[in-house]
């Protein structure tokens, strides 16, 4: 039962407001930001995390295997649910990327696919198994690298394996380089509808200087090639503040969005990891110094203006659609926290009350499934407010926050983080209409943080638990 305003101190729990007031300058700072006519570049001091969330609490090892078997035991629910297929092979490093893992090899290949159809039949009969599958995702790495026999393999397993609904979202994630038609013929011969295309940048000298093989001529006809087949959706990345991505290019690289053959685009924020190769590129002074984070809010809101103009949908704080062919049906699961099966070395998953992350290293793996395990490298228990979580994080990402509909549906007290929601309109991060919080672009670009920052607040102020996290993000400043 929620305690009654006149209650909580009694019950022992703090007003917001006491908690905002509990804290120190530096810590105020991170968590609400700064008072600035600035809101774009100066609301926080920094990226905070890479991913907003506030986690349950670890297994013990010897615990992993009895918690999956019971988890397979639960009967299905009906609930919606989604898939994930991790392929974990790159033909190329890009300097960017946080998530390369493994170049491609074909006989290695051959053997990772092998242990992904077994994996995928493992556990196929179980009660657990039998809720149908809304949408898989097959990420990576680069899918698209797989030869068309092992393609052809891995979805056929898919198919026969997961209780697929009948329209069924099956992203394949790829890059341009491998729009040929021997393995495009291959993916839509099995059930691939909509392919997530990394471009990054059209322009040549951009995507060259970070590991991209293609010049823009080729991206567009490959595109257009892609997109003729007329057998799913084409969605693309672009990422801003690369090196020699002047506001000029980058304009263009939107601008170019309007005549290219897709149907709805990501646009994602350049982080410059610490260790990663791009740094030492820039440092040792073979490439140029990347925006700032500052100058990549600029990038952002310069997008913003471009494309209101365009006959296109914004269906979330980084993602638009140009056709109504574009469900993006995957990510906005993931984003309310329905069940997603995790498949694959290095896939991540939630299942049965559980967060889930395999074995990343392919021998590893290899081994695991050899002997008839789920490969799990680590398993969490959800946080006790996961639902809540889920639910914030999905209407943030959408660009939105209705605290009222939240209070209803969970816990009264939630209302009274309506004083940090007054402190970011008088800070131009959000905009009040028809009593729900709406994110303007400041509020848009600063997502993460304000995520991360209702989150931590929620759970203060229901649970009494000081979550309050900052991470190394970006290297650019």
């Amino acid at each position: 039962m929620n305690a009654k305003a006149g209650d909580r101190n009694v019950l022992g729990h703090k007003l917001f407001k006491e908690i905002l007031d509990s804290m120190d300058t530096s810590l105020f700072s991170l968590v609400v930001g700064r008072k600035t006519d600035k809101p774009l570049n100066e609301a926080f001091p920094a990226k905070r995390v890479l991913h907003s969330d506030v986690k349950g609490g670890m297994l013990d090892r010897s615990q992993w295997p009895a918690m999956w078997q019971s988890v397979l035991m639960q009967p299905g629910t009906g609930e919606k649910r989604s898939a994930y297929i991790h392929i974990p092979f790159c033909r190329q490093k890009c300097l960017y990327c946080g998530f390369f893992q493994n170049f491609c090899k074909e006989e290695e290949e051959t053997a990772y696919i092998d242990r992904l159809v077994a994996e995928l039949k493992m556990n196929a009969d179980s009660p657990y198994m039998d809720d149908p599958v809304n949408a898989v995702f097959i990420g990576g790495g680069t899918p698209s690298s797989l030869s068309p026999i092992n393609a052809g393999r891995m979805l056929k397993a898919i198919n026969d394996y997961l209780p697929l609904v009948n329209d069924c979202e099956i992203t394949l994630e790829g890059r341009s380089y491998d729009l040929v038609p021997e393995k495009m013929e291959t993916w839509f011969a099995n059930g691939v509808n909509r392919i997530s295309v990394g471009v990054q940048s059209f322009n040549t000298k951009v995507r060259q200087s970070v590991g991209r093989l293609d010049d823009r001529e080729t991206i567009l006809q490959r595109l257009e090639t892609l997109t003729r087949y007329n057998q799913a959706a084409v969605i693309i990345d672009l990422i801003y503040g690369l090196p020699y991505q002047t506001p000029e290019i980058w304009l263009e690289d939107v601008a170019t969005l309007k005549t290219a053959a897709v149907d709805g685009w990501d646009l994602y924020q350049l982080n410059v990891y610490e260790n990663s190769a791009l740094k030492k590129e820039i440092d040792a002074g073979r490439l140029p110094a990347v925006a700032t984070i500052r100058e990549q809010a600029n990038l952002f809101a310069a997008a913003h203006i471009l494309l209101a103009d365009l006959p296109v949908s914004q269906i979330s704080v980084c993602h638009w659609s140009k056709t109504n062919r574009e469900r993006n049906m995957y990510n906005i699961m993931a984003q309310q926290g329905h069940t997603m099966l995790p498949f694959g070395a290095g896939a991540g998953g939630k299942v049965g009350g559980f967060s889930l992350m395999q074995e990343r290293d392919i021998r590893r793996y290899i081994q695991r499934i050899d002997s008839g395990e789920k490969p799990i490298m680590v398993m969490m228990t959800s946080h006790a407010a996961a639902n809540l979580h889920d639910a914030i994080k999905n209407q943030i990402k959408l660009g939105y926050l209705d605290l009222s509909q939240l209070a209803v549906q969970f816990d009264s007290r939630i209302s009274e983080l309506n004083t940090l929601l007054d402190l970011w309109e008088e800070r131009g991060l959000i905009e009040w209409g028809s009593g729900i919080a709406r994110l303007t672009v400041p509020g848009q670009f600063w997502y993460v943080n304000i995520t991360q920052s209702v989150l931590e607040c929620v759970n203060a102020l229901l649970h009494g638990e000081n979550s309050w996290l900052t991470q190394k993000v970006g290297a650019q400043g």
